[in-house]
């Protein structure tokens, strides 16, 4: 079976493609190569999927519907799974175009490309950025999500309301996940841990924003990737009991489902840099700031829907999770592989 990754040379779609592919499947990678962080490390990671024979990448943009649906005739995609994407909170303040040419264009070409070419399945990264101003906690998908705090968390709303109009319109099974905090080795530079990390070793200062008082979610990298190889096969059906007069959010009479993939267990942002200080080996050097623009001070996923529906249950601790990818990041940076 073909299967079409977009964001391919990315982090969370690098470490797909590279399951899908041990398990036999052949994969479709596209990605645009941004230069949103050092280009670099995607090549690496490209390398590594390429020694595949069932590998075969394109440089795309979404936004580029001709070629976009070129692949999708040529290759005759059953199932896509949509990673690609103009990421980080942050950098939305300030890029606010990049976002809708990547997330809003783009995604409307994949849906589009899904609807003529019969994809059985389409599965889209979301966010956890979307439960935005929301305050009970745990997060869950049955929770309105009308407030976003950033225009990344307002794209990614947005893409969950397209899918359901296509599930709606042209029957398309869509399962969009709202990933909370993906860490791991071969991870996004741009990523606190990764920034901390780095800036740990190097002796600079870290910037921790509200003063330390925030927790996150985190969630290792092989746990999202688990979560979406078990729903790759079981695409969302029509829900009988959905009440049109009392519509639950993440599902509905067409076939259309929304999941969370988050490790259910917040951490603490002290906690956090504790841990990775022992890892290191290394105090850190913090300088303390105000709340950015944009953040959220706790992120804390309710995974009941999944644990209900396939069974799964991240299962990595933060401790080794961490410890994972100090191992990778000594490794890979400390023998200078980017130059």
């Amino acid at each position: 079976m073909n299967i079409l990754v977009t964001g391919a040379a990315g982090f969370i779609g690098f470490h797909l493609s590279k399951r899908l592919l041990a398990q036999g499947y052949h994969v479709i990678g596209v990605d645009n190569l941004n230069e949103y962080y050092d280009i670099r490390l995607k090549k690496e990671r490209l390398k590594l999927l390429e020694k595949h024979n069932h590998f075969k990448f394109f440089k795309i943009d979404l936004a580029n519907q001709d070629l976009i649906n070129s692949i999708f005739e040529e290759k005759a995609i059953k199932i896509v799974i949509n990673l690609a994407a103009q990421a980080g909170v942050r950098y939305s303040l300030h890029n606010p175009h990049s976002y809708v040419h990547s997330n809003l264009f783009g995604f409307m070409n994949i849906l589009e490309a899904c609807r003529h070419y019969q994809v059985e399945h389409l599965i889209y990264a979301s966010s956890s950025s979307v439960y935005g101003a929301n305050s009970k906690v745990p997060f869950s998908t049955t929770d309105s999500v009308d407030h976003p705090v950033s225009l990344y968390a307002a794209t990614k709303k947005s893409n969950e309301l397209m899918a359901h109009t296509y599930s709606h319109l042209f029957n398309i099974p869509t399962t969009g996940l709202r990933f909370f905090t993906v860490y791991g080795p071969w991870g996004r530079p741009d990523m606190a841990y990764y920034s901390f990390t780095r800036d740990i070793m190097e002796g600079n200062k870290i910037k921790v924003f509200n003063y330390g008082d925030m927790s996150r979610d985190f969630t290792y990298i092989d746990d999202i990737i688990e979560g979406i190889l078990r729903l790759l096969n079981n695409p969302p059906q029509s829900n009988s009991e959905w009440d049109k007069e009392n519509p639950e959010p993440s599902s509905s009479n067409a076939p259309y489902k929304i999941y969370n993939i988050g490790n259910n267990n917040p951490v603490k942002l002290m906690v956090f840099i504790h841990i990775l200080e022992k890892l290191i080996g290394k105090k850190a050097k913090v300088e303390f700031l105000p709340m950015q623009p944009g953040d959220v001070k706790e992120t804390y996923a309710d995974i009941t829907d999944l644990q209900e529906n396939i069974g799964f249950s991240p299962t990595t601790t933060l401790e080794t999770g961490l410890g994972y990818f100090v191992d990778w990041y000594k490794k890979f940076h400390l023998k200078d592989q980017l130059k």
